[in-house]
């Protein structure tokens, strides 16, 4: 077998990491490209990272540069699998002792969607899109994360394609529903060995019969959250919606009755927090070093409850008033500790402590999506073909485990010396200054040159020696390692 070519290397700890890659492109173009789109993402830039950006060109006219055509076709031509290059960036995520997943992770569940245009687009379509909060043209795709108190990341995506585009619509024997990808997500992880201790989603998935009865048929666990109008069937009479059961639950008890026969204000405490009734209190610890005080209930009606096969757990920071945006009500198939469910007994028990901690570790998919649509250009792919998007997806994908890969190398090894290596700011001025020499000999009306702004060198801000900059935001809003324990 002869020897593989060599290609230019990417700055720093990126080249470590691409070359672990390198197996996966049959051809030099490929490996070299792939440096390319990867330094691309990471880089700061005032532009949105479409192609000509990623290539340093023009906006619009620039598209014909040979530099983003290069990077058009590594998208839409060439050969390689996004899926087996998936492979190859969860395998460099386990291999680490700080990133690899554990049971007492999270299944994230959610889906992402963004304007996108043409009839010609690959799964595009008038639908909800939740980054701008309405109905319109444009691209949703179905995500599952893997994340515990300290780390984050991408497991697998799927784009949804709207039931226009099938002969029978959501009839079709091909169309797949927005529930139907994330059940396949949660099984290819399994399929995988990406131990979690739970699958978690918003009321979008929870709301959904069939993904829910799938997962407590194939014994998966789960905290979903609900609709507070979530209703069963009932008498007349008696509660039957999960909000209903929130205002139906003594909170001040010792308030109720006859007021003559309680205790002197001296001998008793008439505050709500010392008299909660069934509501359970719970510290929640944040990362920044605040804490808050919500109060859990353990609901019992219809179909609900410790001893049946779906638990009833609501959250909230105000029993009284349960606002709206801190309140949680969530449907779970893990057991009650002591509850006698023999027809769960595959599933670790969860208190009510654990059940509220894997719910709030959802928000890390909320805050992946800014990170790659702000930062990494998720949404700015330009082209049509279902899997020249896939293939930036999963390109976006490595370039934020990247972030993560060099943040514990950098943790884990001596400090390099780096008068000896290009930092990413170095690595671009040079090409900078080779395409510079290469338009001055160009015909003096040739329309096609580099984007103004990046030869003032400190607009570039020096990025990603370490990757902190795309981290550092998540700090302050990040959950807590300790556990929150009810008193």
């Amino acid at each position: 077998m002869s020897q593989r070519l060599a290609v230019t290397p990417a700055p720093g700890p990126l080249e470590d990491y691409a070359s672990a890659f390198d197996e996966l492109f049959g051809k030099r173009n490929q490996r070299e490209l792939f440096r390319r789109y990867l330094e691309g993402l990471l880089l700061p830039s005032e532009r949105n990272k479409t192609l000509t950006a990623l290539a340093n060109t023009e906006p619009v006219v620039g598209s014909v540069h040979p530099e983003a055509q290069k990077l058009q076709w590594f998208l839409s031509e060439s050969s390689w699998d996004p899926a087996v290059v998936n492979e190859r960036r969860l395998a460099l995520l386990q291999a680490n002792t700080i990133t690899a997943a554990t049971a007492r992770g999270v299944l994230a569940i959610d889906e992402t969607g963004d304007r996108k245009w043409g009839s010609k687009t690959a799964h595009v379509g008038r639908q909800y899109l939740g980054s701008i909060g309405k109905v319109d043209s444009g691209v949703v795709s179905v995500h599952s994360l893997w994340a515990d108190e300290q780390v984050y990341y991408p497991v697998e995506f799927e784009p949804y394609t709207p039931k226009q585009w099938f002969a029978k619509g959501d009839k079709d024997p091909q169309f797949r529903s927005k529930p139907t990808l994330a059940l396949e997500l949660v099984r290819n992880a399994r399929a995988k060995d990406i131990p979690f201790r739970a699958v978690v989603a918003d009321s979008f998935y929870g709301e959904n019969n069939s993904f829910r009865d799938s997962l407590q048929t194939e014994e998966i666990p789960y905290v979903l959250a609900l609709y507070p109008s979530h209703t069963w069937w009932h008498k007349v009479g008696t509660v039957g919606s999960v909000e209903g059961i929130a205002r139906s639950a003594p909170w001040q008890e010792l308030q109720v009755k006859n007021p003559q026969s309680l205790p002197s204000r001296d001998e008793q405490d008439f505050s709500p927090e010392q008299n909660p009734g069934e509501w359970v209190k719970l510290i929640r610890h944040f990362r920044d070093g605040h804490e808050e005080t919500w109060w859990v209930l353990e609901g019992e009606a219809g179909p609900y409850g410790i001893e049946k096969p779906q638990r009833l757990v609501i959250a909230t920071t105000d029993p009284a008033t349960l606002p709206e945006l801190s309140t949680w009500y969530l449907v779970t198939n893990l057991p009650a500790p002591g509850s006698k469910r023999p027809e769960q007994r595959e599933l670790e028990a969860a208190d009510l402590a654990e059940i509220i901690r894997l719910y709030g570790l959802r928000i890390w998919v909320e805050q992946s999506y800014k990170q790659v649509k702000q930062h990494l250009g998720w949404a700015e792919y330009q082209v049509r073909k279902s899997v020249a998007m896939r293939r930036h997806w999963q390109l976006v994908c490595c370039a934020f485990s990247f972030c993560w890969w060099a943040l514990t190398h950098a943790e884990q090894e001596p400090e390099l010396d780096r008068s000896q290596q290009p930092t990413l700011l170095e690595f671009a001025e040079e090409k900078v200054s080779v395409k510079a020499e290469r338009e001055k000999k160009r015909a003096p009306k040739a329309n096609l040159k580099l984007a103004p702004g990046i030869e003032a060198g400190e607009g570039l801000a020096r990025a990603l020696p370490h990757a902190h900059s795309l981290l550092a935001s998540l700090v302050d809003t990040a959950t807590a390692t300790a556990t929150p324990t009810a008193p």
